[in-house]
């Protein structure tokens, strides 16, 4: 199939808080965006239900959030294009060829990289059935809403002991499950973990089922050691297994950590005129208002690449 070259020295890939705010502001100035959406508009946060630390909203929808984004980039004249990017390569000059899920190719200047990553899933029954209706994947986002409840975190590593420790300030009780009987997380902060008497470790154990009506109200826990089953009643459910990065595409081209999460300062990639922000970007706080911030950001230093600025 022919290239296809659009009229935009800029192509934003992902629609999520970080691209939807990238091309908003690249519009603004004048670059007439191209922002690849993919499947779904919106990224992960589209299927959050109640989003409560967002400033300027006391109470918004993930989905009401972001298609006011998209709305509001597409009025100042963002070009959406409903594929996703299958690979990114460089020519001689310096330009950056992209290559589409429909076999299309576009021809750009400048590249941002804002596919995010997606949350590790369990892969039990009821899990999917009670997402946002008990299970969770983010305490910052949802931990308020358990205030004097019974919660758990599923995992070992850094993230589900903060997760868990957050959760200690409202939840009356939160349990840690881990199929092993140790901890991977740093020593500090297993430290601070185990000084706080509020979290029950429930060692060697793993979720076999999410049970519930209309929203979670239990689980039941398989002991590996004993071979034997449990329930545990519970209001919310913590998954924090780790996440995996949607940088398979651009992972020949630029550096990225061990994970696959792309190294940038400031935006700024390890190839010249390739930006990354959001939750793809290595060391990413993976909060909404972080990637929206890197999304203005970015457009800064890519108008400063293109010479608008």
């Amino acid at each position: 199939m022919e290239d296809t070259y659009l009229n935009s020295e800029v192509v934003i890939v992902g629609s999520g808080p970080a691209g939807l705010t990238c091309s908003i502001y690249a519009a603004r100035s004048g670059l007439a965006p191209v922002l690849l959406i993919g499947n779904v508009p919106g990224g992960q946060l589209i299927t959050t239900d109640v989003i409560e630390n967002y400033p300027g909203f006391k109470s918004i929808s993930g989905c009401d959030l972001m298609m006011n984004m998209l709305s509001q980039a597409e009025e100042l004249g963002t070009q959406f294009i409903y594929q996703s990017l299958e690979q990114i390569e460089q020519t001689d000059d310096n330009l950056f060829i992209l290559s589409l899920s429909s076999g299309e190719r576009i021809t750009t200047k400048a590249v941002v990289i804002a596919t995010g990553a997606t949350h590790r899933r369990l892969g039990v029954p009821g899990e999917s059935e009670f997402s946002n209706k008990g299970v969770s994947w983010c305490a910052t986002c949802d931990g308020p809403m358990y205030r004097e409840k019974r919660v758990a975190v599923v995992g070992g590593g850094n993230t589900a002991v903060m997760e868990a420790m957050f959760l200690s300030n409202f939840a009356e009780q939160v349990y840690l499950i881990h199929r092993r009987d140790s901890l991977r997380a740093e020593k500090y902060l297993q430290n601070k973990l185990l000084s706080n008497n509020r979290i029950e470790f429930l060692w060697n154990s793993e979720i076999v089922r999410i049970s519930g009506d209309k929203v979670m109200d239990s689980v039941l826990l398989r002991n590996i050691v004993k071979d034997s089953e449990s329930p545990l009643k519970l209001d919310g459910l913590f998954i924090a297994i780790g996440t995996t990065p949607s940088s398979g595409f651009c992972r020949d081209l630029i550096e990225t950590d061990d994970d696959g999460y792309i190294m940038a300062i400031d935006t700024k990639t390890s190839c010249t005129g390739i930006f990354a922000a959001g939750d793809i970007v290595s060391g990413s706080l993976k909060q909404a208002i972080f990637a929206a911030g890197q999304g203005a950001l970015v457009a800064r230093y890519v108008e400063e690449y293109l010479g608008a600025r």
